[in-house]
């Protein structure tokens, strides 16, 4: 593996990342990334590219992670159960309210 630009097998690949090198990409369960390769081996960058996936390394260990795929589209589908709280004012708001608008929940505790 090179460091400055790190390379894997493609059977370790597969072996560690549950993903398999097809014709028609890099494959996962029934989910395919279009990729082409021309060696028996895959450079990290581009695999982390064509996955939309971060990429992480420490190079003085030699050590590197491919995060879970950036997908939007996963939770496109997700629902919130309807939370009731109170507003600043002391009014019930409902969660569901918002339904239809991208909404950033943030939960903080002190402990």
């Amino acid at each position: 593996m090179l460091f400055d630009r790190p390379r894997v097998s493609v059977q370790e690949f597969e072996k560690k990342s549950g993903w398999h090198l097809r014709p028609e990409g890099l494959c996962h369960d029934n989910v395919c990334v279009p990729f082409s390769h021309s060696t028996g081996e895959l450079e990290l960058a581009a695999v982390a590219r064509a996955l939309g996936s971060p990429l992480v390394g420490d190079v003085d260990a030699g050590v590197w992670s491919l995060g879970p795929p950036v997908a939007a589209h996963a939770i496109a589908g997700a629902r919130a159960p309807d939370l009731m709280l109170p507003d600043v004012h002391g009014n019930v708001f409902h969660l569901n309210s918002l339904r239809g608008k991208k909404v950033l929940l943030l939960a903080w505790a002190s402990w």
